[in-house]
This record gives structure tokens, sequence and C-alpha cells, in this order.
């Protein structure tokens, strides 16, 4: 048995690795483990920058969305606020024409007292038409003798200029303009002077 034994610590010096060929196995470990550990908080620093990105744009979007919804409501509010200041605007506009042609009616002449009666009656329409209208902030643009304003006044025609009506001075008034509050129904159709 002796020369078995001889024999197979023989064939394990041959097997056996020269001494420059082996490696310290766990250095190798602590090298892999270090280098793990590296690329691993590498990943999370990675991980952590993207989040930190995407928090940012997420919060950046929602100040805009925020800034965005306070504009539509400062916006909505205005626009409820022009409604209800201009509110009936159209049935003053429709009914300029209706005052125009009453007051055409009480410029004609009568001659009869049931006419003068009548007269009377239309007289007292159109006071309760104008204060009608005077309540609800539509009043007549003042025209004759003031200087020529082509945002209150439209001018289809010139006159002369005199001592009484300077030039660039409203002459006479064709059709009266009205204006509600600060806007413009209809400008008022004036002759000017130059």
């Amino acid at each position: 048995m002796a020369a078995e034994d001889k024999k197979s610590e023989e064939e394990l010096k041959d097997q056996e690795v020269p001494k420059d060929e082996i490696t310290d196995t766990s250095g190798e470990k602590e090298a892999t483990t270090v280098d793990d550990q590296n690329t691993v908080e590498e990943k999370e620093e990675s991980k952590i920058t993207e989040l930190e990105d995407k928090v940012s744009g997420l919060e950046d979007r929602y100040l805009r969305a925020e800034a965005e919804i306070k504009n539509i409501q400062a916006r909505n509010a205005k626009e409820r606020a022009a409604l209800l200041k201009y509110d009936g605007q159209q049935l003053a506009h429709d009914l300029l024409p209706v005052v125009d042609n009453i007051e055409r009616a009480l410029d004609s002449k009568v001659d009869d007292d049931q006419n003068q009666a009548l007269k009377k009656g239309i007289e007292l329409v159109l006071q309760h038409l104008n204060e009608a209208l005077t309540k609800n902030g539509i009043e007549e643009i003042e025209a004759t003798g003031v200087k020529f304003d082509p945002q209150l006044h439209q001018a289809v025609q010139t006159v002369p200029a005199t001592d009484e009506v300077p030039a660039d001075h409203v002459a006479q008034v064709l059709q009266k303009g009205y204006k509600l509050k600060d806007r413009v129904l209809r400008p008022a159709m004036v002759a000017v002077a130059q």
C-alpha cells in the first residue's frame, strides 16, 4: 500500500498547479464585492437623480397648472363682471330707434286740442322711457357745441366754422348717440365745423 500511496502522491504532484498560477480567491471576492457595491451605489445615485428630476418636472407642471387655473378664474370673474355691467345692452340698442321715432313724432305740429292731448301722452311715454334708460346706465352722448371726438361722434357732414361754433366742434346733431356706462352703444351722427 505504501507503493500505492507514493503513486497517488506523485499523481497529485503532477496535477498540482504551480505556485505562480495560484490566486487568492478571498481577495478576488473582496474586490468583486467592493466593485459590486460601487456599482449598486452608482445605480442608486442614478435612480435618486432620476427621481429628483422627475419630482422637479412634476412640481414645475403643478405650479404651471395652478397658475393657469388662477388665470382662468380671474378671466372668468372679469367676463362675469362685464356681463353684469353691460347687461341689457342689446335691449337698449334695440330701444334706441323707438326713442328716435317718438322724438320725431313729437316734432310734428299739432293744431287741435285732441292731437295736443295725444302729443302730451306721447311726451309722457318718452319721459318714462328716458328715465328707464337712465336708471339702467344708458345716457345720451353730449354732442352739440363740444369738440369732435371720433370715439363718441360720427361725422356725416361738415359746415363752415363760425364765431359760435369754432372749427373741429360739433355744429349740429343729426341723430343722438347713446352710451351704456363707458361703452358706446351708438355714436352721435353730427355735422362738424371746419
